[in-house]
């Protein structure tokens, strides 16, 4: 195993334990050129795959003019800075694929207070 897969069973990252239904903001380094930032993704948890350094989840958020966007993050990828809970809510799935089909007040998730 080469020295950055290493790095990357052995490091702790610190993130949140991540569910299905979490709104969640994914802080993301993006690389242009030779200059860096910063860039910030929010929304619903719709899959999270459990799996050591193989574990991925997959973000859905509703752009401009309805259009919704999805996008898979692996979890122990070094280009995530840091990732926040905003809620949590109630659901009764594990993949809420559902959502897409969804507009509006019908793609709205029940909180979950702790």
């Amino acid at each position: 195993m080469n020295e950055l897969m290493q790095s990357l069973v052995a490091e702790d990252r610190g993130f949140p334990e991540l569910a299905p239904g979490d709104t969640v903001k994914v802080h993301l380094r993006i690389v242009e050129g030779n200059r860096e930032r910063i860039q910030v993704f929010q929304g619903v948890v719709i899959r999270l795959r459990r799996g050591g350094n193989e574990a991925n989840f997959t973000v859905r958020r509703v752009a401009s003019h309805g259009i919704g966007v999805e996008r898979t993050f692996l979890l122990k990828s070094p280009r995530i800075e840091k990732i926040e809970i905003l809620r949590r809510a109630k659901v009764r799935r594990a993949q809420l694929y559902y959502l897409r089909d969804r507009r509006g007040k019908a793609a709205r998730l029940k909180e979950r207070r702790d």
